[in-house]
């Protein structure tokens, strides 16, 4: 590596074991909750395909994201010393990322999950392996001009303290934070300094709930608790609302772009919607022009099986950008 990165995603990897499920042998049961995902018990239940997708997460879907966008893509994670963890290396590889930061742990075992799919939703069975989490040291050229951090194992509070002390002593890089269930769950105050120093926090309405406690029907409420945590630019996105961004000057409302047909898996879509408008922050685009580009990602995204085979290069993007209806920009919301 001669150059600089332009950007380092941080957050655990793993493959994803795709089980489709046939419509008629699983149903959706609602309650005043929650939807659950019921099949019939202590029975065989026959299932239409398994399709098994290496080198996934928020982290590794925006490591890839960004290579496909044509930026010098890093990736800092851990993997098992088995052949799962050598597939991801090899996986990433393939997409364009830099992998000499990725750590092989040789006594455990890589991160294996199994998604039940059904219909176009998913359901996820998670198992993360207690890493031993370390911050790399980086020499000079290998500091990137952005961090893009996401969702690592409960099993690693203190890695935020290593990686906010290193963004502390390189005050010039930027943070771009997309939280996992799991830095959600560690809560605000002991991830305090991490929203602090946030140039950008994207999570979608009820994360945005979560973390910032604001009223859920009140998008300027929950922009302002978020910004009263720290960072600079706060976007939310909103399903089939779109997404709203505040930088504490102005306030946008973005549409979705229009899908070109009915999407056949939602894996990965807000994934690709968050690191496609950082990679255009990190590419000199207006926050204004960064969201028009993350919708286009995040519809071709969900056209595909994963959340990696629908991502786009730029000049593709571009495309759709100049094919998108003439009521596909930004609107104020102040």
């Amino acid at each position: 590596m001669n150059e600089q990165f332009d950007v380092i995603s941080v957050g655990d990897i793993v493959t994803d074991a795709f089980i489709k499920l046939i419509d008629d042998n699983a149903q959706i049961i609602e309650n005043d909750q929650k939807r659950l995902l019921a099949m019939e018990f202590g029975t065989k239940i026959p299932f239409d395909h398994a399709e098994i997708i290496e080198a996934v997460g928020n982290a590794s879907n925006a490591a890839v994201a960004f290579a496909k966008l044509g930026l010098g893509s890093a990736y800092v994670t851990n993997v098992g010393g088995d052949a799962h963890g050598r597939d991801m290396i090899q996986a990433l590889h393939n997409n364009g990322v830099d992998t000499h930061l990725v750590r092989i742990n040789h006594d455990k075992r890589s991160n294996y999950h199994y998604v039940l799919w059904y219909k176009e939703e998913r359901t996820i069975l998670i198992r993360h392996e207690d890493y031993d989490y370390q911050w790399p040291h980086l020499r000079e050229k290998e500091k990137p001009r952005w961090i893009y951090l996401s969702s690592v194992s409960e099993h690693c509070k203190d890695y935020h303290d290593q990686i906010s002390d290193w963004l502390d002593q390189n005050p010039e890089i930027k943070l771009a934070f997309q939280p996992g269930t799991f830095q959600m769950e560690f809560g605000v105050e002991r991830m305090s300094r991490i929203y602090n120093r946030s140039e950008v926090l994207i999570l979608n309405r009820e994360e945005a709930v979560t973390v910032g406690g604001g009223n859920h029907q009140d998008i300027n409420d929950l922009l302002d608790k978020l910004h009263q945590i720290g960072p600079k630019i706060v976007v939310i996105t909103d399903g089939p609302n779109g997404a709203y961004l505040s930088d504490g000057s102005k306030r946008l409302q973005m549409p979705l772009y229009p899908d070109p047909a009915p999407p056949i898996d939602r894996t990965g879509a807000g994934d690709s919607f968050a690191s496609t408008f950082v990679a255009a922050l990190i590419k000199g685009k207006s926050t204004e022009e960064a969201l028009m580009w993350a919708p286009i990602n995040s519809m071709n995204v969900v056209q595909r099986v994963g959340a990696q085979a629908g991502l786009l290069t730029e000049y593709q993007l571009d495309n759709f950008l100049k094919n998108a209806p003439d009521w596909y920009y930004p609107k104020s919301i102040n």
